[in-house]
């Protein structure tokens, strides 16, 4: 397939999706496949875990909100 072909179809697709009320971001996240990651993504959430588990506030409110989803779910 010739490279023209390629792009007109690209920019045929992004027009579409731009006609269609959205527009185009970049994001960078952090790279999986690095050496390190898994153990620093531990580490990170162990420092939340240990916030968390000192925080009853969270925890009532997480609770609060749980109730109302199951009463939504059983009155809606």
């Amino acid at each position: 397939m010739a490279t023209n072909d390629v792009n007109t179809r690209v920019k045929k697709h992004r027009a579409a999706l731009r006609a269609a009320g959205l527009r185009p971001i970049q994001i960078w996240v952090p790279d999986t496949r690095q050496p390190g990651f898994a153990q620093e993504a531990r580490r990170q959430c162990a420092i939340v875990a240990a916030a968390d588990a000192g925080d009853r506030d969270l925890e009532d409110f997480m609770d609060a909100a749980f109730q109302d989803l199951d009463d939504d779910e059983v009155g809606g």
